[in-house]
């Protein structure tokens, strides 16, 4: 626990240091229903279709196969308090005790935790910016102790699509980027250009920044508290291009230090508050940077905890 302690307190204190006023604000007077309607709770899984599942998959030309979830323990580093203990219990079996005629015995496994930790899913529920959410609706609306009543993460269907990896590391020509450096749209372009894989409507969006793979495990206090990301105008950017989700091989997507003193994390409130548009946090990009898998088909099924606002996951890329 003390090194968790520590890490939280390391961590809050980046971020405290760049709190100000935000660029941008959104109220609940100003907010005006999405495009899909005042009763949608999906967002961009709406551009999920039979017809783009089917496209998607004509990227499989090998049959390989790739985690772009990490490992995770209960050292993990964690945003903020967040953090996980698992215990491994025989029930009814104490001292030797046989609960079953025939000898059968078995574990089982005991989980305490936040679902916020390691690779994962940020819902439409999670973030917020002055008690409004996504679609407008209004925090003491829907929120409780015990879960949300409305875009719960039991209701993200499965996220099938074509995904495409930028390797932002490989563009600057380093093995990572520095913490607070930002991926601009120029970036993007030059690099999807470079690759030959141009963002489309109804992608998944990953950036491999090199961060995770060179200083999660060796410096775990710094992965955690800094990190490089995408800049304001290339989260909007994204959201012009309609894509489904967005990703990076970082705790958050967002850079910290922000772009903008005191305006943190812009493009959580960009993309899931203004428009419905999922993150995927610490992906494993990784492994596909190393094997030239720009493109592939990206297969996602989201635990489907009933009131949930975040998920761990592991997506698979095949291709």
């Amino acid at each position: 626990m003390g090194s968790k302690l520590q890490f939280w307190r390391s961590a809050t204190l980046a971020l405290l240091v760049c709190v100000g006023l935000p660029a941008t604000t959104l109220n609940a007077e100003e907010c005006k229903p999405v495009k899909w309607g005042a009763d949608d709770e999906i967002g961009s899984a709406n551009l999920l279709t039979p017809k783009s599942v089917l496209l998607a998959s004509q990227l499989i030309k090998q049959g390989k196969t790739q985690h772009l979830g990490i490992i995770i323990d209960k050292d993990t580093p964690a945003f903020g308090p967040r953090s996980l203990n698992l215990q491994i219990v025989q029930p009814a079996q104490e001292w030797g005790r046989e609960a079953f005629a025939n000898g059968f015995n078995y574990n089982d496994d005991v989980f305490q935790g936040w679902f916020g930790i390691g690779s994962q899913l940020d819902g439409l529920a999670h973030v917020g910016q002055h008690q409004v959410f996504y679609n407008c609706l209004k925090g003491p609306d829907f929120v409780t102790t015990t879960g949300v009543t409305k875009m719960g993460i039991e209701k993200v269907p499965p996220i099938v699509a074509r995904g495409i990896v930028l390797d932002m590391a490989a563009f600057h020509g380093v093995a990572y980027m520095k913490a607070g450096e930002l991926i601009t749209v120029e970036d993007v372009e030059a690099t999807a250009k470079k690759q030959g894989t141009p963002i489309r409507e109804g992608d998944v969006v990953l950036f491999h920044t090199g961060w995770t793979d060179a200083m999660m495990a060796k410096d775990p206090q710094t992965w955690g508290s800094k990190e490089p990301g995408i800049s304001e105008a290339t989260a909007k950017y994204l959201a012009e291009k309609n894509v489904v989700a967005v990703g990076a091989d970082t705790w958050a997507v967002d850079p910290v230090p922000p772009e903008v003193e005191g305006n943190l994390f812009a493009g959580h409130i960009t993309l899931l508050l203004h428009n419905g548009i999922y993150l995927l946090e610490t992906m494993n990009t990784g492994v596909l940077v190393r094997d030239n898998a720009y493109e592939f088909f990206f297969v996602l099924g989201v635990p489907r905890v009933r009131g949930a606002v975040q998920a761990m996951i592991d997506p698979i890329a095949i291709y």
